[in-house]
């Protein structure tokens, strides 16, 4: 069985073909606006929770929920960003101290179906955010 192949349009194709046709094409936003805007959206959902998911790890989750309560509120209070743990400046990590334990906090970026990374976090329309509370010893 022979099939005739049909040309199509060489950008819609090679577009659709990579699945690039949903990437936004105008982004008109300098470096530094894209941080911001990161950074704002990673402040509002980590202090909110609103337009992701919070996990915690195994070893937080051992711990029992007071201490995971009060991670989740050091976490939402966190503002010790500085320039050598946040050294892009997009407040998607951080790390605190409960007791005797040492903790981190990250914030990753997925796409809607939580399935594969976003396209692009300062896009919230395309953007899950994921923060992650862990043991400094599980990172």
């Amino acid at each position: 069985m022979t099939v005739t192949l049909i040309p199509f349009g060489l950008s819609a194709g090679i577009e659709a073909a990579i699945g690039a046709d949903s990437v936004s094409k105008g982004r008109t936003m300098s470096a530094a606006a894209r941080t911001s805007r990161i950074r704002d959206l990673n402040d509002a959902f980590r202090t909110t929770l609103d337009g992701g998911r919070c996990l915690f790890t195994a070893g937080v989750s051992d711990m029992g929920i007071p201490f995971s309560t009060a991670a989740l509120a050091a976490v939402r209070a966190f503002a010790g960003f500085n320039v050598d743990n946040d050294p892009y400046g997009e407040h998607d990590f951080g790390s605190f101290q409960i007791g005797d334990e040492r903790l981190f906090w990250k914030i990753d970026y997925y796409d809607l179906s939580l399935e594969y990374g976003s396209n692009d976090p300062a896009d919230a329309s395309q953007t899950k955010r994921v923060l992650t509370i862990m043991l400094a010893e599980e990172y």
